[in-house]
């Protein structure tokens, strides 16, 4: 199961994904509160998180909440995220997510 890290968190948290479980809902599972919960479908856009490191595949995400640049320098919808390997996140602030749209 990929081991997943989020870094930016007090204190720092790890938890397993079951294959197949998205970012948020296996943070969810492990009872981890690092990610933040919204709609659980990316329509919110409140759990957005940036991957450091690992991979994984996406379903589309909304321009509105992830913009290209965004894309390009890792940030994803935790949703709409499903790790392939071990990864590094950090949980993204709102006031990060919009510099990092701005760039």
């Amino acid at each position: 199961m990929p081991t997943i890290t989020v870094e930016n968190a007090t204190p720092c948290r790890v938890f397993e994904i079951t294959p197949g479980e998205s970012l948020l809902i296996g943070s969810e599972k492990c009872l981890s509160r690092a990610i933040p919960v919204g709609c659980r479908g990316g329509g919110c856009g409140v759990c957005k998180v940036r991957i450091v490191a690992g991979s994984y595949h996406s379903k589309c995400m909304s321009k509105a909440h992830i913009c290209e640049s965004q894309a390009e320098a890792g940030y994803a919808l935790a949703c709409r995220v499903y790790p392939l390997s071990d990864m590094r996140i950090e949980v993204v602030n709102q006031s990060q997510a919009e510099k990092a749209c701005l760039k």
